[in-house]
């Protein structure tokens, strides 16, 4: 079952939109690799319609999707068309899908993943997101039981947080969302712990510190937005 930190397990897949080679494909984007219990259910249709709304948001931060079922290609591509030519979910109608669904009735792939709990369901995948970077590293693991269908703005917000945190070299606060106040990374001695109190009472430095390990900065949602178009462009464009 892989973890946090380890590279993503290499696969080659039959998806609706043709065959994939994981996660070489991807390199230099980020990606959200999930998986879902079944084709034709209720919870897994209104995640599908809410990630495909969605699809040009993540699309933005230089985020790909790419879902994952043990059912079969021919039963992907029938049920992503009932759901654009029948479905409704939030005021949204003929909703297409058009990042790929992999074809993995095998459960080859969701077993690699560690998608099958059989505590849950021994032959359907859970509701599984892995965040995978640009250098094919997991980043964030979460799994959802079958009968609770996902937060996709958190899945947005965890892909801001973790660029935020790689481009800024800092951390994000509970709760946090572009333009609130990062976390400075700890002081790694006890000299620098006594600059950061000294910084804090600069205002020129925008350090906040309630006691040395507990600092603040801000970072404006635009200068997070700006900066980051620029470093995910200049990466889509090296990948390329």
């Amino acid at each position: 079952m892989p973890r946090l930190g380890d590279p993503a397990p290499h696969f080659t897949a039959v998806t609706t939109q043709g065959e994939i080679t994981f996660p070489e494909d991807y390199a230099g984007r980020w990606v959200i690799l999930f998986s879902h219990p079944s084709d034709f259910t209720p919870v897994c249709t209104s995640e599908f319609m809410t990630f495909a709304v969605m699809h040009p948001e993540f699309a933005e931060y230089n985020t790909d999707l790419v879902g994952l079922s043990v059912d079969g290609l021919y039963s992907h591509i029938a049920w992503l068309r009932t759901i654009e030519e029948k479905i409704t979910f939030r005021g949204h109608s003929g909703v297409q899908v058009k990042f790929p669904l992999i074809d993995d009735h095998t459960m080859s792939i969701a077993m690699q993943y560690g998608m099958i709990m059989p505590g849950e369901h021994a032959s359907s995948a859970v509701r599984a997101v892995f965040i995978i970077d640009p250098t094919g590293t997991i980043r964030t693991i979460i799994y959802y039981p079958l009968s609770t269908g996902r937060n996709f703005p958190e899945l947005l917000r965890v892909i801001k947080a973790l660029q935020t945190a790689d481009t800024f070299d800092v951390a994000t606060p509970a709760d946090w969302v572009p333009g609130e106040p990062v976390i400075v990374p700890l002081p790694g001695s006890c000299g620098t712990a006594k600059e950061r109190m000294q910084d804090s009472t600069d205002e020129t430095s925008g350090i906040e510190c309630q006691d040395w390990f507990f600092c603040t900065k801000p970072i404006s949602e635009s200068e997070i937005e700006e900066t980051l178009r620029v470093t995910l462009t200049a990466a889509s464009l090296t990948s390329a």
